[in-house]
């Protein structure tokens, strides 16, 4: 079955109807994961209507070859069609260089970008930390008293931009038993069992308890630290988060349609993983931090933190935490990785295949928007990773 046999019938058949109980297995995520509004509730992120065009230079890099899956060679062409990609924009030196787009993607189709989320409201941290408005030192409850006697009791802000909070959580998509599932029915993403209750988003979060380790030592990738950091950001702005977002982001940025969020019962907004975005303005977005915070001639996010970013030395942290063998020497600063110290590659990365690759010294910007079957596949992660330094290579 493909995405063009989905939701096709009225009503359709039952083998062809996504819903909330499949909306993120193959191959109902083919279709879902541009439909996500007509599945669950989502917060507008507003654009201005007046979108900043993109250029183009389109360059042939379709059979640019590289080690595929199974440390088979592939070519790009030939990854995209087998890999589940629903798009890819390249830009070089802010020009689009090549597009590709399936299973009823285009330009302007809004996608779940799942964990790029994080990325997103990482930048964003740094707008509101240099107008004044937050303070990375701080401790979570001088926003959120509420917490107190959750895991974020004592930790700070900073500690949720970097995911080094000591808490009691293990983020494991495959069990049906989990902290994710429980997470999942608290934050609307799946449906509840009959009988059986369950926190909205902001109780769960402070249902949160320690492991014992001490905050700000360990690299521990947490998705609910995010949620609590977009609620910080709601606190110090006494704004909702996709207010925020739009005013202080994707305004500034150009951006060409609007974004949205996915939302709780409550109105609380899913920071860690429900925003949609189109190719384009997730690609608008990815050069903004190539070029160190500037879009159209606007400094959006301050230089000073882009380079915090790049320069900042978590690696000790990184080191003992949940993707060490993922990527080696990596490390993780304000919901970014930097997957190359020694070019700089910074890279956000979210479930099923969502990406964005920054290559400094190639002045090159990739995103990629998929449907994979997994949620986090190592040998796709590594495959792509090589992909995207292969196309970075062509232009050295």
């Amino acid at each position: 079955m493909t995405f063009h046999d989905l939701m096709n019938d009225f009503p359709p058949t039952s083998d062809k109807l996504v819903t909330l109980a499949n909306w993120r297995t193959r191959p109902f995520n083919s279709w879902s994961f541009h439909n996500v509004r007509r599945l669950l509730p989502t917060a507008n992120i507003p654009a201005s209507g007046h979108g900043v065009p993109l250029d183009s230079s389109l360059e042939d890099i379709m059979q640019t070859e590289f080690e595929g899956l199974n440390g088979e060679l592939t070519t790009l062409h030939r990854a995209l069609k087998t890999t589940h990609t629903d798009a890819l924009v390249v830009m070089r030196r802010g020009r689009i260089t090549a597009e590709w787009y399936a299973n009823g993607m285009n330009a302007t189709t809004p996608h779940i970008v799942f964990s790029v989320s994080k990325s997103i409201c990482g930048a964003l941290g740094g707008i509101l930390t240099d107008r004044g408005l937050l303070d990375p030192e701080d401790l979570v409850v001088d926003y959120i008293p509420e917490l107190k006697a959750s895991v974020y009791g004592d930790c700070t802000v900073r500690h949720l931009l970097d995911m080094v909070v000591g808490i009691r959580f293990i983020e494991d998509y495959d069990d049906p038993d989990g902290d994710v599932i429980r997470y999942r029915y608290a934050v609307g993403w799946d449906p509840v069992p009959h009988g059986r209750e369950t926190l909205d988003q902001r109780r769960f979060l402070a249902s949160m308890r320690p492991d014992g380790n001490k905050h700000g030592e360990t690299f521990h990738y947490v998705s609910t630290n995010t949620d609590v950091l977009g609620w910080v950001y709601e606190r110090a702005c006494d704004q909702p988060l996709a207010e925020i977002i739009s005013e202080y982001l994707w305004i500034p940025l150009g951006a060409e349609r609007d974004a949205y969020i996915t939302v709780d019962s409550r109105n609380a907004m899913r920071a860690a993983g429900g925003i949609c975005v189109t190719p384009r303005d997730l690609a608008r977005f990815g050069e903004m931090i190539r070029q160190r915070g500037i879009a159209n001639g606007q400094q959006v996010v301050p230089g000073w933190w882009i380079d915090d970013i790049n320069e900042a030395d978590t690696s000790a942290a990184w080191a003992k935490g949940d993707f060490a063998e993922l990527f080696p020497g990596g490390s993780y600063r304000s919901k970014w990785y930097q997957i190359d110290r020694t070019v700089g590659v910074l890279c956000a990365l979210g479930i099923h295949g969502q990406w964005i690759y920054i290559h400094p010294e190639a002045e090159l910007v990739a995103i990629r928007m998929a449907s994979e079957a997994t949620p986090l596949d190592p040998e796709y992660a590594k495959c792509w990773r090589r992909g995207f330094d292969a196309i970075a290579d062509q232009f050295l």
